[in-house]
This record gives structure tokens, sequence and C-alpha cells, in this order.
């Protein structure tokens, strides 16, 4: 009788494991990028995706404790940024910024899910923006370089070069004239320092030629300036060079990465013109639709 009752016991703890087990592996994972505000904007995108509801006070930053509920059996795990494209067969779906899914052969409008929306103009939170310091905010020069960013030039070599990982966030014209073999063109541009006023603009990652778009139209106008870029290996350090006056301007961060970073640090810098926009994208290699998604992970109970 006793060795009846440890059998049955025993099935029962194996019944609840592998109902357990079955449960979790039901639970679809979805990857967002670890960092700051990108994996706030991932939190927000899967809010507008109908996957999870989130802390309303939270506003546009929030963290996975403001996470409040669960539409569907999907867990949000925080990924490396950077990995997101080589682990998305890891998961259910990924959360991807165009700098890393382009180069992965993933196109937004084609492979997406459902497109982070950012508006062009107004309070957009991740618009990319040009910052100099803030006694610095009305200097003629660096007023003439945001000029030469926010031109039709330049928004066809975005659009053209960049294939949907970056749209201007300034106004231009959809009609593009510009050929991928210009763009190449423009991408092998050069320029001499000499006799120009140098400028140096701190910068991150490797998707910068635009600045050589920026430089060329700035040669056609005999602007007499020359940028010079400063790369930087860590998002931290460019706010920080130029607060210190080590560099002139920054341009490789949106405003919400500006606001807390300066917030945090004490910086006195300030936005001076807005340059792209680098929307986030849900991918899937398992789901072709977010209703497919949504059914695979069933509604939470």
């Amino acid at each position: 009788m006793k060795l009846s009752k440890k059998i049955f016991a025993l099935a029962l703890a194996l019944v609840l494991a592998l109902t357990t087990a079955a449960a979790a592996a039901d639970t679809l994972q979805i990857g967002i990028p670890d960092d700051g505000t990108n994996l706030s904007r991932g939190i927000k995108l899967l809010e507008t995706a109908g996957l999870i509801t989130v802390n309303p006070e939270a506003g546009y930053t929030p963290e996975i404790a403001d996470i409040t509920g669960y539409l569907y059996n999907v867990e949000v795990v925080p990924v490396q940024a950077n990995t997101l494209p080589s682990t998305l067969s890891d998961f259910g779906a990924s959360t991807i910024n165009g700098t890393y899914a382009i180069p992965y052969g993933l196109i937004p409008s084609k492979d997406g899910l459902i497109i982070e929306k950012q508006s062009e103009s107004g309070d957009n939170p991740y618009v990319n923006i040009i910052v100099a310091r803030t006694a610095d905010k009305d200097n003629e020069t660096y007023a003439t370089i945001v000029k030469a960013y926010q031109t039709q030039a330049v928004a066809e070599f975005l659009l053209v070069n960049y294939e949907e990982a970056f749209f201007p966030a300034f106004p231009y014209d959809e009609n593009i004239a510009l050929t991928k073999e210009q763009a190449q063109e423009i991408v092998e541009y050069t320029s001499d320092a000499a006799g120009k006023t140098v400028v140096k603009v701190g910068v991150c990652g490797a998707n910068n030629d635009q600045w050589k778009a920026v430089q060329k139209v700035l040669d056609e106008e005999n602007a007499g300036i020359f940028i010079e870029l400063v790369e930087f290996d860590a998002y931290n350090l460019p706010n920080e060079a130029l607060n210190a006056g080590e560099i002139d301007l920054n341009a490789f961060q949106h405003k919400a990465y500006l606001n807390k970073d300066a917030g945090d640090n004490g910086y006195d810098l300030t936005v001076i013109g807005d340059t792209l926009i680098a929307p986030l994208t849900l991918y899937s290699q398992k789901f072709d639709s977010l209703d497919a998604l949504k059914e695979a992970a069933g509604a939470a109970e």
C-alpha cells in the first residue's frame, strides 16, 4: 500500500512537471534590445502590437518592471541589440533596429510584422539629432551644417543608401532621382580641409556615410566648412566629449537618449537640428504575420 502511494506521488509529480514544461514551451519568447531607451522602444512597440500592457506613467521610457500585463503567452527577453538578427531563429520574434536588421537582409516593409510609427514632426522622442553645447546653439557655422543636412540631396542619400534602415526626419520630396550608383559615388566622396573651418562631429557606429553627402552639399555651396568625424566606440562618450569641449557637435542619438543622459550627468547640451529616424521593427522567422504570432502564443488566461 505504501509503495502504491509512493508510485502515485511520483507519477503525479511527473505529470505536473510535464505540464509545467509544456506550458513553458508554449510561451513565446520575444527579444528586445537591452540598452537604455531602445529597451523602452521595444516595450512600447510590443504594447502597440497588442501583446502586452504597460504602465502609462512610464511614458516613453518604460522598463521591464513597467509591463503591467501579458495579453498573450509571451515572455519579453532583453538581449544585446547587435545580436538580435543572428539570434532571431531562437525567438518567436524580436524587435530590431534597422541599423542591425538591414545588413542581415531584413527589410522593414517586406519582412516586418509591425513597424514603429514615427512622425517626422512634433515631440517625437526617437528622432535622431545634431547636438551642440547650449552656449553654441546660435553658432552660424553650425546652423549652416544643419541646413546642409536637411536638404533633398541628403534625404535621397539616406533613402537609397540605407534601404529603409533610416528615413529623413525633415521635409523632403518622395520622388527620388538618386540611383544606387550615384549613392556609391557619394560614399567614395572626399574633401579637403585646407582653407576651411574644421568642425569636429562626434559619431558612433558604422553608418555615418550620410555625412559625406552633407560635406558634398557644403562644398557645392562653397560654405568653407570641413566636417571631421570623430568616432566613439561607446554611446556614453560623445555627450561627455561635447560637454567638455573636445568636439564641436555630435550626431549619434535620439532625443530621448539625450534627455536622459544630459539629465543624469548634468550636461548643458541642446538640439540644433533633426537628422533621421531609425524605426524599430518586429521580425520573425517563424511567423509571417502578427496575427499568426498571436494565434501561436495563445491569449493569456
